[in-house]
């Protein structure tokens, strides 16, 4: 019992404020996130929250930072043993389904404190989003937005996607804006915004100015 308390006080202490995004577009996926690290009422760190994990495939984090650090340098090992095992990249839905099983794998006395979206570019010339939890569930979906600012967030993405496919333009212009929503009135979502397109190019990061430009539109 009293080792039960001491974990909820350590989650507790651990807990993180974020705001991620993703947008499925027409040419491929948009994953934003801001770059805020907060432990309680504290902003302790500024780090890029969306990580790359193969050539067609980034992931985002939420959650606690070294549960989320330690899942992705697994993964990426774990992609890089398939890509040379098979003679080819994984599907995101193959990386997706790996990291589903990794989490729920995790659901004994300390499971995994992270919720991260998925998102990457296949052979069928479609992006592909996924969302994660910390039992292992997967979810396949169009736009997804995790953490303390999801709220705000997705009150932009509801007003702006509903069933239309966007550019990828479009998509990079709604992404920032929701995340820059969230900055506005979560306390803990902020020190900037992070924004990468994944798609035939593969995985590639926007600039400042890009992401300034875009949400001054």
């Amino acid at each position: 019992m009293n080792a039960q308390l001491e974990e909820n006080k350590m989650k507790d202490l651990i807990k993180k404020g974020t705001t991620t995004v993703g947008i499925v577009c027409k040419d491929g996926v948009i994953l934003a996130a801001d770059q805020r690290v907060s432990m309680g009422n504290l902003n302790v760190h500024k780090i890029t929250k969306i990580e790359k994990i193969t050539d067609n495939v980034a992931i985002t984090m939420a959650g606690s930072v070294g549960d989320n650090q330690l899942i992705i340098k697994y993964l990426r090992s774990q992609m890089e043993l398939w890509t040379i095992r098979r003679g080819k990249k994984p599907s995101s839905k193959a990386c997706a389904t790996l990291l589903a099983n990794i989490l729920a794998g995790g659901k004994g006395y300390f499971p995994f404190y992270v919720q991260m979206l998925l998102a990457g570019y296949d052979e069928d010339n479609k992006g592909h989003l996924f969302s994660l939890g910390p039992d292992g569930s997967l979810i396949e979906d169009n736009w997804i937005s995790t953490g303390s600012g999801s709220v705000f967030a997705y009150g932009i993405l509801d007003e702006y996607l509903k069933d239309k496919m966007l550019t990828t333009k479009e998509a990079i212009h709604i992404a920032v804006k929701a995340i820059n929503a969230a900055i506005r009135r979560d306390l803990y979502t902020g020190e900037g915004i992070t924004v990468f397109v994944i798609d035939k190019k593969g995985v590639n990061k926007l600039s400042k100015t890009e992401i300034e430009k875009s949400l001054k539109k």
